[in-house]
């Protein structure tokens, strides 16, 4: 890339900026919506596992990701093809179809996850107007939700999602995206926090506090208790060789990246516990068990459980607002991928290149509302560990080792030591294939 395209290329403003971005990245539905359910099932146990995926992971795969762009100043398709041009400018061409790969995959889950804000949106203004408390039992509830989640059947509210995304979008990295996410991250854990000590003073929640933090040696012996809590840390870091990638292609040299991956990691499993511990004793101040996951959880026996608590459409309200805050900070990231392919590749203008995207976007995501589940789960399983597994060897394999800890040891104050490099080369690239496999083997893992 010429110094005159890195010259006008945008960029974040400050740290705090790209950190608060990353974790608007990473903090999505699987925080909100899968991860209460596993702790749940496994109680105490599977926070003991996840939390020593989530160190190994973030400590090799984030920081990984973040320099493979950093030091290629491009997206995923940029990123593979200066990968591959180290071992000769021929091989360039090569690298950049590779690339493609995880750049479609962004483009394909920003599409589907398209969708789900718009539920969240249309579930937003309806815990205002009350609409949504509106039926009497869950078999009420699951109607208006299966009413909604079909063809066509929520369209005026998936436009209005992407409206506003892409208004975002058009103001750029600082002007839009580090500016949306200092408002609205921030916001997101102030509102939850403030519900789990609502919830917490609430009668019986005591009992969902007991279950969530007993471990029961005997999990221990339950080989999905290691899958799961696999697939839920990985896909929470949002690796997939896109997001991470195109934030860290932002990035000035002087960013210390293994401390903004600490923190990174540190604020997506705080949101995923405020999570569990507003839904949790939530669930266990009615006698209610929590028996699903998905969108099950968040659009059918929530607002049941939640019209039957004291408060509950404020409670309503404040749930969604903030479920919403995250749905829109992880869409940015999902649809940042291809626009920044556009602009890099292409030499679109970034207004051109979010028009031609939304249109993408729009038509796609209209046409999908009654399969939106077959296609995340097609993209989950297969395309985003692919990605983040080709991205480990790009970067690793292909550009090497001195590549790799040049990079990652920029703005840290002292070379990274060697411990870094055989961590991401061989653990982490060996967990992206555990979580490809597991994933085709059991249906999804994350």
């Amino acid at each position: 890339m010429s110094s005159a395209a890195l010259e006008k290329r945008d960029g974040f403003n400050s740290k705090l900026g790209f950190i608060l971005a990353c974790i608007g990245s990473a903090v999505g539905m699987g925080n909100i919506w899968l991860f209460p359910y596993r702790m749940a099932t496994y109680g105490g146990a599977f926070l003991l596992v996840y939390l020593i995926f989530d160190v190994l992971i973030g400590f090799s795969g984030v920081i990984g990701e973040m320099n493979f762009g950093r030091r290629a100043k491009a997206g995923p398709i940029g990123a593979f093809g200066e990968a591959a041009a180290s071992r000769g400018e021929d091989k360039r061409k090569l690298g950049q179809i590779v690339g493609a790969l995880p750049m479609l995959g962004a483009l394909a889950l920003a599409i589907g996850y398209s969708v789900v804000v718009g539920w969240i949106f249309k579930y937003t203004v309806g815990s205002f107007t009350g609409s949504v408390l509106a039926p009497a039992d869950p078999a009420g509830f699951g109607a208006a939700f299966g009413g909604m989640a079909t063809t066509f059947g929520n369209n005026m509210w998936l436009i209005i999602a992407l409206v506003v995304t892409f208004a975002i979008m058009t103001l750029g990295i600082a002007g839009g995206i580090e500016k949306a996410n200092k408002i609205m991250i921030p916001l997101f854990y102030l509102m939850f926090v403030g519900l789990a000590i609502y919830v917490g003073f609430q009668p019986g929640a005591s009992e969902g506090y007991k279950w969530m933090f007993t471990i029961d040696p005997k999990q221990f012996a339950n080989p999905m208790l290691y899958v799961y809590a696999l697939g839920q840390s990985f896909f929470s870091l949002s690796l997939a060789g896109n997001g991470t990638v195109i934030y860290g292609s932002y990035l000035s040299d002087d960013t210390d990246t293994v401390s903004s991956a600490v923190l990174i990691a540190i604020f997506d499993t705080l949101a995923a516990m405020l999570a569990a511990l507003v839904i949790i004793p939530a669930m266990a101040t009615t006698g209610a068990v929590l028996s699903e996951s998905g969108p099950g959880l968040m659009f059918i026996s929530l607002p049941y459980l939640f019209k039957a608590m004291p408060g509950g459409q404020i409670v309503m309200i404040v749930f969604f607002v903030a479920v919403l805050f995250a749905g829109l900070t992880s869409l940015v990231n999902l649809y940042e991928a291809p626009i920044a392919t556009l602009q890099d590749n292409l030499k679109f203008s970034r207004p051109k290149a979010v028009v031609s995207i939304a249109v993408i976007g729009a038509v796609v995501s209209l046409c999908i509302q009654g399969i939106v589940s077959d296609w995340m789960d097609f993209v989950s399983i297969y395309i985003c560990p692919l990605g983040a597994g080709l991205a480990g060897i790009f970067f690793a394999w292909v550009w090497g080792r001195k590549a790799v800890e040049d990079e990652v040891s920029k703005g840290h104050g002292k070379p990274i030591g060697s411990w870094y490099y055989p961590l991401y080369k061989w653990l982490f690239c060996g967990l992206t294939m555990v979580v490809f496999f597991a994933g085709i083997a059991f249906g999804g893992i994350g």
